[in-house]
């Protein structure tokens, strides 16, 4: 019988007015890939926290190898062999990558003294374990993502670490980077380590869990091997119904009015001679691989990145100069960025206030903000969007990520644009999320108004786009009209 790495007994975690977890109980076996599936809020994070000893469980208990845990902090949770590497990287980026991987508990020498060389030589032990090459010795910040991730599992594995939990760990990775990741929790599988694997992309955890655990609303759902379920059986479980449709039924007419016309758009070294138009009323799909040059045209557009770029743009046929990111507003251009924490929105601002920040006039009454009229148009977006959270007042770090992503969406309809830019709208978003997300985006060009979409996942730009343009080098190798959609031709355009 497989032996129980960590056992989880009745857990429960109270917030002030919100139950996060509710007596949720399973077991974890040594050596396995436990998949942890559930949509934006069902706990999971929650979870982690209380396992790793950032919140302390308001009931139950946790026991690791048969003791019960009674974990204060995350190094506690490390040097009891329970580590995290997270999908938004902790480490410090001015530091080597040996300071890193010791960072807390450094070797020492005789005298009590850092000792450097028995630090280098057990970070080259710790690559060389994962099957990787990484200079010790190098800041982490001039490392990729890729890198930095490999750099954060050696860092589990120098607390000896015998439970790894990797939280969306391949959201921001190329493909080629994903099967490197693989393979490397294959290796530490191989070694006994368990891997508790939480992402929002289902062929993920179908490609590499033993099992998978759901959790919905934060209560237990259940917990199965793999090769019971199918796809829709796991979503059902996460959703608590059947999706149906994963992508709206494409009915709106051809487009055939320009918005949008670029022409000769370059960025020396980067961008390359870049030519497209977006039509009124479609969605517009930018595809290729991560660093094709996707997000840097769009920067260029909306004057985020001024230096060094030429070519011109064109609205309604009128060129326009836009310098800075409040010249695309007054344009009628807004932008869901990327990075929607960091970009999109402030997180220790309310929902309301996020709500109104690119349209400050929209809550003015005799020139003087009106909470009244704030709270109003809150309202309203909370409803339409089917935003979850307790008020418009509540703090937009504490939503989940699909209504975090909602909040922004809100932001940019409250301006009334005409050209919305999604920038990979749906990443890190969980399955029931992304559905009500892309029914929003076809409302939207419904309505006359304009998408352009960057999305790393093909089904994502196949299932929602009218053309894709496909890039790579920063050049635009290809362009597809909707009965030419294929994921061979659209990846064949992106590595040439």
């Amino acid at each position: 019988m497989a032996e129980v790495i960590l056992s989880m007994k009745n857990i429960t975690m109270d917030f002030t007015g919100v139950r996060a977890l509710d007596n949720v109980s399973f077991d974890v076996f040594r050596g396995e890939i436990l998949g942890l599936c559930g949509e934006n809020g069902a706990g999971k994070s929650t979870l982690i926290k209380i396992v790793t000893g950032i919140y302390k469980q308001t009931k139950g208990a946790f026991y690791f190898k048969g003791n019960e845990m009674h974990i204060q902090s995350p190094l506690d949770a490390h040097k009891a062999g329970l580590s995290v590497v997270h999908q938004e990287i902790k480490l410090v980026g001015s530091l080597s990558v040996k300071e890193n991987i010791f960072l807390g508990h450094p070797e020492t020498g005789n005298l009590g003294l850092i000792d450097w060389k028995k630090m280098r030589r057990k970070t080259l032990a710790l690559m060389d374990r994962l099957g990787v090459t990484i200079n010790p010795d190098l800041p982490v910040e001039t490392f990729s993502i890729a890198q930095q991730q490999i750099i954060e599992i050696c860092k589990a594995l120098s607390f000896q670490a015998e439970l790894i939990i990797m939280d969306e760990p391949s959201a921001t990775l190329t493909e080629k980077e994903v099967a490197l990741l693989y393979t490397i929790i294959e290796r530490l599988k191989q070694e006994g380590v368990t891997i508790i694997y939480i992402s929002h992309r289902l062929e993920e955890v179908f490609k590499i869990a033993n099992r998978v655990i759901v959790l919905r609303d934060g209560q237990f759902v259940g917990i199965e091997p793999i090769q019971n379920l199918d796809r829709n059986q796991l979503i059902k479980m996460m959703v608590g119904r059947e999706l149906g449709q994963e992508f709206p039924e494409m009915n709106r007419p051809v487009a055939i009015e320009e918005i949008l016309r670029v022409e000769h758009l370059a960025r020396k070294g980067i961008l390359h001679d870049i030519n497209f138009s977006l039509r009124r009323g479609e969605i517009l799909g930018l595809g290729g691989l991560v660093g094709a040059g996707r997000t840097e045209v769009i920067r260029a557009i909306i004057g985020l990145d001024k230096k060094n770029v030429s070519g011109s743009v064109y609205i309604n046929g009128i060129k326009r100069a836009i310098k800075n990111p409040s010249s695309a507003i007054k344009n009628r251009i807004g932008t869901i960025t990327e990075d929607r924490k960091k970009e999109g929105l402030v997180l220790d601002m309310t929902v309301d206030n996020n709500i109104s920040l690119a349209n400050i006039n929209s809550i003015l009454k005799h020139g003087l903000l009106s909470n009244k009229i704030e709270r109003k148009i809150a309202a309203e977006y909370i409803q339409k969007l089917r935003i979850v959270t307790p008020s418009a007042k509540q703090m937009v770090i504490n939503l989940s990520g699909g209504n975090q992503q909602k909040v922004i969406i809100a932001k940019w309809l409250n301006t009334d644009v005409d050209i919305y830019i999604f920038d990979e709208p749906t990443r890190g978003i969980d399955v029931g999320a992304k559905s009500e997300i892309y029914k929003i985006m076809e409302q939207i060009v419904m309505n006359g108004k304009s998408i352009i979409m960057i999305s790393s996942e093909m089904p994502e730009l196949i299932g929602m786009c009218d053309r894709i343009l496909v890039m790579h080098n920063g050049r635009i190798t290809g362009s597809l009209n909707r009965n030419e959609f294929t994921q061979e031709k659209i990846l064949e355009l992106a590595i040439q």
